[in-house]
């Protein structure tokens, strides 16, 4: 008899995004800090990454969005929007159609919403929220989500009735989104989206607890982990440059999920990174 332990289990390629369609589970992300061109992503599109998540700086994701032609609405393009108030987003909307040459923005975040009185003035009268809804029933925004690192406010906001989806981090190494966000978001089918997949990098390297001759997985195996939880719809890679985009772009070419064996021993390592990386909640 196998060992069921010691088999992946199966892992979906596409996830349906309300209002915008199927999307390759692996995302691509900038963060202003990054290094792709504009080469690179047109790239990452042609490999079958069709989820963009633009970080809003003048950058090669910027550049290849424009150059999409024909090819635009087969690619969804998220932005993370930092007003609060409905004149507000009405500007920075206006201004993310005209950087990025296009008609229609299929996924606009409420960005690093971080307090329940934040969330409270965009779900309130003259919030952004109204403005984002506006934008939804003319055509020019097909889902509105949220970002947040405080799962408390992803919940509440979650709980609400007005996102179609919700970003978070999760990671073996931030695992509390388990218990506190998944439950809520599977009961909606709403779609999440997981940043920080990496724990900013962290999860790569050793930790002074590793066991002898452990080696730590490399970046496309903890793509690979965020994934193969059925309650994350994107996982979001920011690679630092085509050598790292390559490396990631290796995942689709191997898609599976994780054994139960091979998701335990990531979540050990996870936890020794949780204890020697620094406090964070």
């Amino acid at each position: 008899m196998s060992d069921s332990t010691s088999h992946p289990v199966p892992l979906s390629r596409d996830a349906e995004i309300p209002g915008v369609g199927r999307v390759c589970r692996l995302g691509l992300a900038t963060r202003g800090n990054t290094h792709l061109t504009a080469d690179d992503v047109l790239r990452a599109i042609d490999r079958g990454i069709n989820y963009l998540n633009w970080c809003g700086h003048p950058d090669g994701m910027r550049d290849a969005i424009r150059r999409l032609g024909e090819g635009r609405r087969d690619v969804c393009i998220a932005v993370q929007l930092e007003a609060r108030t409905a004149v507000a987003a009405r500007s920075e909307l206006a201004a993310f159609l005209d950087e990025l040459q296009t008609d229609f923005l299929d996924v606009v975040t409420c960005y690093h919403v971080e307090h329940p009185d934040e969330w409270a003035e965009i779900a309130g009268p003259g919030g952004a929220a109204e403005a984002l809804e506006e934008a939804r029933r003319a055509g020019t925004v097909r889902a509105i989500g949220l970002t947040s690192h405080q799962r408390p406010v992803a919940a509440l906001a979650a709980e609400s009735g007005r996102l179609d989806l919700l970003m978070i981090r999760y990671n073996a190494a931030h695992r509390r989104a388990e218990q506190e966000i998944f439950p809520i978001t599977t009961a909606r089918a709403m779609p999440v989206i997981a940043f920080t997949c990496l724990r900013w990098g962290a999860l790569l390297r050793p930790t002074p607890d590793d066991p002898p001759g452990y080696q730590v997985p490399a970046a496309p195996e903890w793509y690979r982990y965020v994934l193969s939880h059925p309650a994350v719809s994107v996982a979001l890679a920011a690679p630092n440059g085509a050598a790292e985009l390559d490396e990631d772009l290796t995942l689709l070419d191997d898609w599976r999920g994780l054994s139960a064996a091979e998701r335990e021993a990531m979540e050990r390592h996870g936890a020794r990174v949780r204890a020697h990386a620094g406090q964070f909640p």
